[in-house]
Order: structure tokens, then C-alpha cells, then sequence
């Protein structure tokens, strides 16, 4: 069996999660590896057959996205050429992780396409929601990298198919040791403002990892330092609390590990308030923005003794098997297709992305 396992590239969740699905795929079949998307930090020790460009959100320093960067940085042309180019036929199985470039040539090219990723599991109607309704921000989860069949991880499986969190075996074979710092990961805020906001907490050490510094520096009582995932990984297994945004992985590894954990969700990012609302829910602080105003609600989750409890089992191979058993073959994917009422795309347009493209720059 040939299997394409797509992957989207922006932020370091998806390409962390790949690191222990790849090898069940290999043992499952014939594997190539496609990555699309501009932003990620971590690599991956596996050969990739595809590298795409994509289409990539661009992180700011403000606390959201840079839609103006964004909105540059997206050649739709090129985008449109990638998923032409891109030959799902040849493969028995395509599977994608919110990767834009394989769902819209296997939606243009009528074939099955299996999305295994947080983002299927955040627009399910059983999943949390914040209280404010964003339509912009709906339209690109059920748009950006559409498929026929959804798997989806989240912090609680609140639906039949949605599983909790894939956490890598680096981290579950972690022997912690519980030391005094606090790691801090939000790569939507420059380094300047979070010194500004941390260096008040005093008496606090902050391992800050940067998307916006090459060098390693020191100011008061907070490190910056550039991304490295060993280095974060050390630093996140053996700290003491997590602050980071409200992304998955992260979070949920934090709730793992039994890491006292408080999240900033990144402005305008839909996906980033459904997980606030959900972690919220949970009984895990959530402040808005990284602003001196809510210094009061650090101190007091600093001062707390959290404790929030949960059950991730290592169901990673169940579910590639039970995707198998659904599509892996051509009868299943043919009933799939029919079943799901794939639309025929006589012309599949670049300005798809480019309308969304224009309200989000708006």
C-alpha cells in the first residue's frame, strides 16, 4: 500500500505529533512524507519527499497573526500550481494533518482524503467553543484543507471520532525533575514586551524560547533563548509551570507531564479561542493578552498549586489501524466518495484562499 502522509508546516504541533505517527505508517506501508507552510521550528528525522510552500499563517509580535505579512507572503499562484503537481492518484491512502496542498488536489482529483489532526476534532459541534461566534475564523477551519473523513485529537474525547492527545514517547518516557523555572513558549509576542510583562514577577525564573531571537540573552529574571527543540524539550520536561499560548500539543503535553499550566489564546486565531475555551473548562487559567493588567492573575496562578488531572493512553496505532480498516482499499474509498458527496471541481481557483485571504487582511 502507498501512502501519502501530508503535514501542515506552520507552528511546531503538527511536525511534533508526525515525529510518532510516521514510523506506525512505515510499518503499514509504502510512506512519503509531504510538508507544506513556512513557520515551523522543529525538523523532522525522516525523508520528505514533497516541500511545499503552501500556505502559511505568519506568526506577529503582538499577540496574532501578522495578516498583513500574511496576506504578502501568500503567493496563491504558486499554491495553485503545487496542488496541480501534486499526483495523489498514485497513492492507495492520503492522509492529511490540516495540509492544505493534498486536501484541495484530492478534493480537485475526486479522491478520498482522511484528515488525522487537532483542527477536525475543534470544528466538530460537540467541541468547546468561545462564547463569541467568529464566522471568519469557521470558514477557514472547514475550508483551508478539506477532507472526506475526519480523526481528530483533543483535550477530551467528546465525540466517538475524536481521541485524546497524541503524546510523543519522548515525553512519555520522561523522568521529570521538578525544578524552579517557569518555560514560556508564545511565539506571537516579541521579546521586548514579554521581559516588559514577566520581569515584574519577582523571584521567578522565566525560560523564554523565542521565535524572533537567534542569539541567547539574558534580561532581569527572564532568558530568551531561540527556538531548539531539545533545549525546549529539557527545559518544558523538567520545569516547575508552562505559559505558553493556546495551541495543542504544548498544552496538552503540560497537562500530561502534571504541569501547572496558563494560556494566552493568539488574537483573530479561531482554533487558539475553541482550545482556550475547552482548557478553561477544564479548570486551566486563561488570560487574554499578555498585557501588565493581568499580572494579578500570574501572580496567582504562580502562588497556586494547580492540579489538573487527565488520561492520555498511547492509542496512536488504534486509530491508524481503524483508518485502515475504513480506506484502505479501493472499494472503501470508492463507497467513501460516494457516500460522502465529494463535489465535482470542474476548476478549483487560487482566489478560493484569496477571499479569505482579503477578509482576514480586512
Amino acid at each position: 500500500m502507498k501512502i501519502l502522509y501530508a503535514i501542515q508546516g506552520t507552528g511546531n504541533g503538527h511536525l511534533s505529533r508526525a515525529r510518532d505517527i510516521i514510523p506506525i505508517l512505515q510499518q503499514k506501508g509504502e510512506l512519503d512524507i509531504l510538508i507544506s507552510g513556512i513557520q515551523a521550528d522543529v525538523d523532522l528525522p525522516y525523508p520528505i519527499k514533497y516541500r511545499f510552500k503552501g500556505l502559511s499563517f505568519i506568526f506577529g509580535k503582538k499577540g496574532g497573526i501578522d495578516i498583513v505579512d500574511t496576506y504578502q507572503k501568500a503567493n496563491l499562484k504558486q499554491l495553485f500550481n503545487e496542488i496541480n503537481s501534486l499526483p495523489v492518484e498514485d497513492y492507495d491512502l492520503v492522509i492529511s494533518d490540516f495540509e492544505p496542498v493534498s486536501s484541495w488536489a484530492c478534493k480537485k482529483k475526486h479522491k478520498v482524503c482522511i484528515g488525522l489532526s487537532h483542527q477536525s476534532a475543534v470544528i466538530n459541534k460537540k467541541s468547546p467553543k468561545p462564547k463569541k461566534t467568529d464566522v471568519i475564523g469557521k470558514a477557514v477551519l472547514r475550508n483551508y484543507a478539506p477532507v472526506t473523513a475526519s480523526y481528530g485529537f483533543h483535550f477530551e474525547k467528546y465525540d466517538e471520532q475524536i481521541f485524546t492527545p497524541v503524546i510523543r514517547q519522548q515525553i512519555r518516557e520522561a523522568k521529570p525533575q521538578k525544578k524552579s523555572h517557569y518555560t514560556v513558549y508564545l511565539p506571537a509576542y516579541s521579546d521586548e514586551k514579554i521581559i516588559q510583562v514577566l520581569s515584574i514577577c519577582n523571584g521567578i525564573e522565566w525560560e523564554v524560547f523565542s521565535k524572533h531571537s537567534k542569539k541567547t540573552y539574558r534580561v532581569k529574571n527572564v532568558r530568551i533563548q531561540p527556538i531548539n527543540n531539545e533545549a525546549f524539550i529539557d527545559s518544558f520536561i523538567n520545569c516547575t509551570g508552562i505559559l505558553s499560548g493556546a495551541g495543542f500539543e504544548t498544552p496538552a503535553e503540560a497537562l500530561y507531564l502534571k504541569k501547572k499550566l496558563l494560556v494566552i489564546p493568539m488574537k483573530g486565531q479561531y482554533e487558539q479561542q475553541c482550545n482556550a475555551a475547552a482548557l478553561k473548562k477544564m479548570g486551566v487559567p486563561v488570560i487574554k493578552s499578555l498585557k501588565k493588567k493581568h499580572i494579578s492573575t500570574i501572580q496567582n496562578w504562580l502562588d497556586s498549586s494547580q492540579k489538573i488531572l487527565v488520561n492520555y493512553p498511547d492509542e496512536t496505532e488504534k486509530i491508524i489501524n481503524n483508518i485502515l480498516k475504513e480506506y484502505g482499499t479501493k472499494t472503501s474509498q470508492q463507497t467513501a466518495i460516494l457516500g460522502d458527496g465529494i463535489p465535482t471541481l470542474k476548476k478549483l481557483k487560487a482566489k478560493t484562499f484569496g477571499k479569505i485571504l482579503t477578509q482576514l487582511a480586512e
